[in-house]
């Protein structure tokens, strides 16, 4: 079969990422076989090809999201059959410690996530992939193979921030930063489909326009310096309810100090940066909720597949690679180029 390796790491995705054959994976007991027909591109995909911040196993497929069929199944699969059309839940834990079955695998001790940490060559940039039965959700007949690795892991990941940690209630005032992220984008359809006014942050007009057209009631753009107070006069100097925050050190400051009392900022990332300050009095003195969040359940992209399902949350898909020109995907993602999600179809050469 066919699939993107990188036996290197390089700044530079063109001068290592290359179209391979390779062997068929070999199946083991637990396992399903997936045929690949759309996998969609994350940041991870970025750190994975740079060896920063972590340094993955070589030679390497990244790829964390894919949709296509299953293709075979191993001796002890129960609820998996030839010809299933499936997603990737790219969450793998143990499913056995207490963080697993308490609901939150993706605290467990020995969690990966498949596509970045997983390998040598195990990821979703491939003809054929492999994952454990227990990592695979079934996909309704009317979500596409592209909505649906566009959607997954952005969507649970959202899900998780803004449901399973910020416990969202109707007629909040959410403020959604990075609207045109990929979690961002999930994250403002979500808050309205908890009927939530939704504030969203984007850096240039046409993606400013992109948050109203997916949903969001306001927009300001984060670049310029006055941003929070623009945000402030929105809500009318009273403050947000819930931040979804994964942009880190340029914004952090001033998302805390835009919370009302007893409000949350829900953080999954910092794109520019970790290191940052924050003036403890707010903290205090207003009651204010921090918290963590990382990737979701499965339970939770079950949410979000069934919500797709039912049209409430409708993916952004940027461009639809074919997979010898895949690596112009990561070029992109690097210079942030698209709105929206970038595909490629693995068997569409």
């Amino acid at each position: 079969m066919k699939a993107a390796v990188f036996r290197e790491y390089n700044k530079d995705p063109t001068k290592v990422v290359k179209i391979e054959d390779i062997d068929m994976p070999k199946l083991k007991p637990n396992e399903v076989l997936i045929k690949v027909e759309s996998a969609s591109y994350n940041y991870n995909d970025l750190w994975a090809i740079w060896g920063d911040p972590i340094k993955t196993p070589l030679p390497h497929i990244s790829g964390s999201d894919v949709a296509g069929t299953v293709a075979e199944v191993g001796e002890d699969v129960t609820k998996l059959k030839l010809g299933d059309r499936v997603v990737s839940h790219s969450n793998m834990s143990c499913r056995v410690c207490e963080m697993c079955t308490s609901g939150r695998e993706f605290d467990c001790s020995d969690r990966t996530i498949w596509g970045f940490q997983t390998g040598p060559l195990w990821g979703g940039f491939a003809q054929y992939t492999h994952l454990p039965e227990v990592n695979v959700v079934k996909l309704p007949e009317n979500v596409s193979f592209d909505d649906a690795a566009a959607v997954s892991m952005v969507g649970m990941t959202s899900w998780q921030m803004l449901v399973g940690r910020a416990k969202i209630k109707p007629g909040q005032m959410v403020l959604i930063m990075g609207g045109t992220s990929g979690v961002g984008m999930v994250g403002i359809q979500i808050a309205k489909l908890y009927n939530c006014t939704v504030i969203a942050t984007a850096g240039n007009k046409e993606k400013m326009d992109k948050c109203i057209e997916i949903g969001a009631d306001y927009v300001v753009n984060h670049r310029e310096a006055d941003w929070f107070k623009k945000v402030r006069d929105i809500t009318k100097k009273t403050g947000v309810d819930v931040i979804f925050e994964h942009i880190g050190k340029a914004a952090f400051p001033q998302e805390v100090a835009l919370l009302k009392t007893a409000g949350t900022l829900v953080s999954t990332g910092a794109t520019t940066g970790y290191d940052t300050t924050l003036d403890l009095r707010y903290l205090f003195f207003k009651g204010t909720n921090l918290l963590g969040s990382t990737q979701g359940t499965k339970a939770e992209l079950e949410e979000v597949i069934y919500w797709t399902s039912k049209g409430k949350i409708k993916p952004v898909i940027y461009e639809i690679l074919p997979f010898n020109d895949m690596v112009r995907g990561h070029v992109m993602m690097a210079k942030a180029e698209q709105i929206g999600k970038m595909i490629t179809t693995p068997h569409k050469l």
